[in-house]
């Protein structure tokens, strides 16, 4: 083999390992600034479905990254407690600032796209968690809904007082 084709290649191996470092630092940024990180599974997802989701995703000030597994795995070395949840087939990256909104907001898209991303994990307050309680974590409602179930749950029992003392009133008169 020529000497010239040996540092050629090496020259490469350079790029190739400082591209990589470049690409773990910015995963890494990306996990330390989001408060929740969605793995997801998006084999068979077509290049239109995906457009839809980055921009329903984008709306509701959430990021998808797509990412190789071994960088992602080298990036979450040491970011989060427990066990990294497995990560099989094409991998990409959900997360945001809110902690609930990365897991509803795949979970919404999953619900009318059947079969294209498959919530495989992800990381929560500072934990991994595998794919079942992503999904529980998914289904809780958002912060406006929950205020207005609360505001119902206190109207009720002063709306029944007002309508028993609106009736005792009737009878006296």
């Amino acid at each position: 083999m020529p000497t010239y084709w040996l540092m050629e290649n090496k020259e490469k191996n350079m790029l190739l390992k400082s591209k990589k470092e470049k690409m773990v630092k910015e995963v890494e940024k990306m996990i330390n600034d989001s408060k929740s990180v969605v793995f997801v599974n998006f084999h068979g997802l077509k290049a239109v479905e995906e457009t839809a989701l980055r921009r329903d995703l984008r709306d509701k000030e959430v990021s998808y990254k797509v990412a190789r597994k071994t960088l992602l795995k080298r990036a979450l070395a040491g970011k989060a407690q427990g066990e990294l949840p497995k990560l099989d087939g094409e991998v990409a990256m959900v997360y945001g600032a809110d902690e609930i909104a990365p897991a509803r907001e795949v979970y919404n898209f999953q619900k009318t796209h059947k079969g294209f991303l498959n919530i495989l994990g992800g990381v929560f307050e500072g934990k991994f968690m595998g794919a079942p309680a992503m999904m529980e974590i998914a289904t809780i409602p958002s912060r406006e809904v929950l205020l207005s179930k609360i505001a119902f749950l206190l109207k009720s029992p002063m709306q029944r007082l007002a309508i028993a003392v609106n009736e005792v009133a009737k009878k006296k008169s």
